[in-house]
């Protein structure tokens, strides 16, 4: 098992790992927890492959799901080792916690496993198929931490107001745009700045521009314009990536409301609040998820909630799944 600090990752990987043996390094399975403020994470399966996934953990131990049990707003406080749902302010700005899936500069499509218990991360798959973002020229991959807002949900039943087309289904995505490269299941705290309305395939699918708080730059950056006169050219080069990076694929490009314009930092706090309403309304059972699973292990009065012994059992399924792939086989010649 291999022990990594998320210091280690937001110091653009300086530092040292500390490997131990375990019984399920002997299992040759891969299984390891990086630390990520109040959470961990856990890896099982391998890289790269179908079978791959990042599960959540408390500090103590617990599974958690990212999508339900890691609070919208975030807070240094803790309850049951889950932080609280108070306000935590940093020069007056609330800050949001965000669930980072796929690093800067990295290809593969990682993303919060919503219709799988627990809602590990995994990589998405089309067609049989690991998916990656190609690199259209001049962008390399992802140009920013890309991630989601725990407690969000794009409800595909909810015809927006705005766009005049429903959600996309998935919480509301995130490009972290710091100067830290962060790591897949990293759970950082965010200043929303804006907010970008993307049309794909005729729904709508939010993105909110933010930074990493702990960031250098966080305290000079406070709205979209800041944005827009200190970094001359990124938003143009994110609404050009977000139009483009589908193409390769054979799709057309995307097309955006409000003529590709930005919103500011109210109207992304608008848009956070009704997307975390509709999630709330989702794991009270008060609107149809489909095949979204809602196990949850902390949302009072949530009907979907189970124990940590049952959220355990998730991961104990997996765990005898991933060693059945790789059980060997030796033949006689």
């Amino acid at each position: 098992m291999l022990l990594r600090s998320s210091l280690w990752y937001t110091s653009a990987f300086l530092g040292s790992h500390t490997a131990f043996k375990s019984e399920l390094v002997t299992q040759a399975i891969t299984s390891y927890l990086i630390k990520t403020m109040h959470y961990q994470t856990e890896e099982r399966g391998r890289p790269n492959s179908s079978d791959y996934r990042i599960y959540f953990k408390t500090s103590d131990g617990k599974y958690i799901s990212p999508f339900h049990d890691i609070p919208l707003i975030a807070n240094g406080d803790q309850e049951n080792d889950v932080p609280s749902k108070k306000l935590k302010k940093n020069d007056n700005e609330v800050l949001y916690n965000m669930v980072v899936e796929v690093p800067r500069w990295s290809n593969a499509k990682m993303e919060i496993a919503t219709k799988e218990p627990l809602n590990p991360i995994k990589q998405d798959m089309k067609k049989g198929k690991l998916r990656y973002v190609a690199n259209v020229f001049p962008h390399k991959g992802y140009i920013w931490n890309y991630g989601a807002l725990p407690q969000t949900w794009e409800d595909p039943n909810h015809t927006d107001k705005d766009t005049k087309c429903c959600g996309d289904n998935d919480p509301i995505d995130v490009c972290e745009i710091g100067t830290l490269v962060c790591s897949p299941g990293q759970v950082i705290q965010v200043k929303v700045l804006g907010v970008l309305a993307m049309i794909d395939e005729g729904e709508t699918d939010w993105k909110l521009i933010a930074i990493n708080a702990d960031d250098p730059e966080a305290p000079s950056l406070n709205s979209i314009e800041d944005v827009r006169k200190s970094r001359s050219g990124h938003l143009e080069a994110t609404v050009d990536w977000f139009k483009k990076y589908k193409v390769p694929d054979g799709k057309p490009e995307n097309q955006f409301a409000f003529n590709g314009q930005f919103k500011d930092k109210d109207f992304a706090m608008e848009v956070i609040k009704s997307t975390h309403e509709h999630w709330r309304a989702l794991v009270q059972k008060q609107t149809n998820g489909g095949e979204i699973d809602c196990k949850n292990v902390s949302v009072c009065e949530s009907p979907f909630k189970f124990t940590g012994e049952d959220a355990c059992n998730v991961v104990k399924l997996v765990r005898i799944s991933v060693q059945l792939l790789d059980k060997w086989h030796f033949l006689s010649k």
